[in-house]
């Protein structure tokens, strides 16, 4: 069956209007799509009354990565403006990062770009080492920010969050404007580790309210780690079975691992919080026993007929056409009946990705 499937089966149409710009100003209203994978019923509920549609005695596995302000607007002696996207330092030297960056053309090794702080009244210069290629085959820059312990200073006062380019900011006429907004909701309520250049969303809709509603109907959470990398989110451009996916950083803690086996032993259910949660626990826990993890890497790629270890349901975003997320999530629920619940959340205007509704497949 799944050797006849190809990219083109995971596509839809979006209207842009259904992309969410900004997140509900009390997130845990946002709508929820509830999927039932063996009854193929689809119901429409609100996320808040997520602690009434689980059962006590699930167990949530959340993702408390912190998203870094891996953003920079840079500017050339000559005047041009540089976007930067930081993707991940190299190895363990936090002075060099590997960054995305456009205009690419005429940057070389050497060269010294300004990066101001929000008022433009402070002034740091980050400095190009080397262009190579990433794993996704295009050029990416290597860039100095200066000393090691003042890196994550440097990020703190001239950073922008790390939105995805269907998040519309002008940043060269609105500067400052959002900055410290985005900052404070591109964040999950479980962020603790820094080191994400993505926001794990499915997380976003929890407040604290909702945890609270959670405890008290019995329903446990843990948390592991995921450092989100941009490649997480490479469109599929050809292939739909030899799909890659680059190298992310995970971490189990004993804690979390405990809290897993315990659950698939007594038969409560494991739902993972997004799709890196998800990739996490199926990455740790392939034997079907939960390992602990420091610092490890995964590049799993999901696709259907993956035999889940782990995972019994999720809670997730809408992803977009031709992602190898929403691969993932039909490779859980069924491709057709994904592919329907999109149809009908299209229909029923949803919001849509990093800002928007969420999905409960269960």
């Amino acid at each position: 069956m799944t050797e006849t499937l190809t990219i083109h089966d995971f596509e839809y149409d979006l209207d842009p209007a259904l992309i969410a710009q900004k997140p509900l100003e009390n997130k845990d209203q946002s709508r929820l799509l509830v999927v039932n994978r063996q009854s193929g019923e689809l119901a429409h509920k609100q996320f808040f009354q997520l602690s009434e549609l689980l059962q006590k005695g699930d167990l949530l596995v959340v993702n408390d990565t912190k998203v870094l302000p891996s953003r920079l607007i840079a500017t050339r002696k000559s005047g041009g403006t540089v976007k930067l996207l930081l993707l991940k330092p190299q190895s363990r030297n936090v002075s060099i990062w590997e960054a995305m960056v456009t205009p690419i053309k005429r940057l070389k090794p050497g060269q010294e770009l300004l990066v101001k702080g929000e008022d433009g009244s402070e002034t740091s210069i980050i400095t190009v080492k080397d262009i190579v290629i990433g794993a996704d085959g295009f050029k990416r820059l290597l860039v100095d920010l200066g000393p090691p312990e003042n890196v994550y200073s440097l990020l703190s006062r001239v950073g922008f969050a790390p939105l995805p380019p269907y998040i519309s900011r002008d940043y060269r006429e609105d500067k400052s404007a959002h900055r410290q907004e985005d900052l404070f909701q591109y964040q999950t309520v479980f962020a603790q580790a820094p080191g994400a250049v993505a926001a794990p969303t499915a997380g976003l809709h929890f407040t604290p309210a909702l945890l609270s509603a959670l405890e008290a109907a019995g329903i446990e959470l843990t948390t592991v780690t995921l450092h989100v990398g941009a490649g997480t989110f490479k469109p599929i451009e050809a292939d739909l079975h030899n799909h890659t996916i680059e190298e992310e950083s995970y971490t189990v803690s004993q804690k979390a691992a405990d809290a897993i086996n315990a659950a698939k032993k007594e038969g409560r259910r494991v739902i993972a919080v997004g799709t890196t949660s998800l990739r996490t626990i199926e990455t740790a826990g392939a034997s079907g026993f939960m390992q602990t993890a420091s610092d490890q890497k995964t590049a799993l790629y999901i696709q259907p007929g993956h035999k889940f270890a782990v995972a019994d349901g999720m809670i997730t975003n809408f992803h977009l056409s031709r992602s190898s997320l929403l691969v993932l999530v039909a490779a859980l629920a069924g491709r057709e009946l994904i592919m329907r619940a999109y149809k009908e959340a299209i229909a029923e205007k949803y919001r849509f990705y990093s800002y928007g509704d969420a999905m409960l497949i269960i």
